[in-house]
């Protein structure tokens, strides 16, 4: 039997068999935000995926209407007070129906957490609004079992500083250069300065340049030896949610982070890296590798790309502890459906 999944479009279920949210995502324009609701019905940072996902139609609305489905910019500037209602209503719909067919006699992911993506498009060419909402069954992965394997194949994003569903079609363009193995793909425009994952935002745990390697990594030495790095907004990459807890959570530890886009070229500095998603939260990094020329992604397919692979030894001691608080974190951070007014 095939896991359950429910698709919503403005409060009412579809009495048909959803597509994967893979699929969905490829066949229609909007602004969209992912995110994950316990078995429970609580969902994640929900506050901030609602800001997020009406900081992203604005945008589009704005600068770039054909991605949210519209012809031209609206009159009038979308809200955030006419938005979340309407996101909200359609959740809490979709997670109820989730709830009852997880629940359902013979059920066998009673206990799974859930995939839920909503998405806002353009009803037609006027200023209406559709709301979707995708849920699937998740099964989130154990930290530090399997890391991610990364292979830079790809420039950065049209309009980063929204997350737009046409996207997902745009992500094929990168696919012939993915080697076997790698679960992700990483964009720069230079071939040198890492920008972010495909779906996910890059970090790595950097020796600062005036020191040696000579000193076990641990908390008591991160301080004045090694600092986190991931790349700013002001170079073109999603406001990922994940990525600004990460960033939280280095201050409340006194963990320095600098954003600034980790460079290939000093990959001889790199500790650990980490990737972040708000489905996967944080998952360490197991190698990155990169084309010897940077030239080479642009005309030529994976197999005749020379690559130059960067490895790690497992989750290190920072991104483990950075994952521990994320961790407790979510479990108090989480927002029960039937609040959402």
């Amino acid at each position: 039997m095939s896991p359950p999944a429910v698709l919503v479009s403005n409060g009412a279920i579809s009495p048909h068999s959803p597509p994967s949210v893979a699929a969905f995502l490829e066949s229609t324009p909007g602004a969209y935000t992912t995110g994950r609701a316990s078995s429970t019905g609580l969902l994640l940072w929900w506050p901030r995926h609602l800001l997020r996902l009406a900081d992203s139609a604005r945008l589009l609305a704005h600068s770039h209407p054909h991605l949210l489905g519209l012809p031209v910019p609206p009159p009038r500037t979308l809200s955030t007070a006419s938005i979340e209602p309407l996101v909200n209503q359609s959740v809490r719909v979709g997670v109820r129906e989730m709830r009852r067919r997880m629940l359902a006699p013979g059920g066998c992911c009673s206990r799974d957490d859930m995939a839920l993506t909503a998405l806002v498009r353009a009803a037609g060419a006027t200023e209406g609004l559709e709301v979707c909402v995708h849920l699937g069954v998740y099964v989130p992965p154990l930290f530090g079992d399997a890391g991610a394997r990364l292979a830079v194949a790809g420039s950065g994003r049209e309009a980063a500083a929204a997350k737009y569903a046409p996207w997902a079609r745009m992500r094929k363009s990168m696919e012939k250069t993915r080697p076997p193995g790698a679960t992700e793909l990483l964009l720069t425009n230079d071939g040198d300065h890492i920008l972010e994952g495909s779906v996910t935002n890059f970090f790595v745990i950097c020796r600062k340049e005036e020191h040696e390697p000579n000193e076990p990594l641990s908390l008591q030495t991160v301080m004045n030896r090694f600092e986190v790095q991931t790349a700013p907004l002001s170079d073109g990459i999603l406001p990922g949610i994940m990525r600004q807890i990460v960033i939280e959570v280095c201050h409340d530890l006194g963990i320095p982070v600098r954003e600034v886009s980790p460079s290939w070229s000093k990959r001889e500095l790199w500790e650990e890296a980490f990737v972040t998603s708000s489905l996967r939260l944080i998952q360490h990094v197991e190698t990155v590798q990169a084309p010897s020329l940077w030239e080479d992604i642009e005309t030529k397919t994976w197999s005749d790309v020379s690559w130059v692979v960067k490895q790690f030894q497992g989750a290190g001691c920072i991104t483990t502890q950075i994952q521990r608080i994320i961790s407790e974190r979510s479990l108090t951070e989480g927002y029960d459906i039937e609040d959402l007014l």
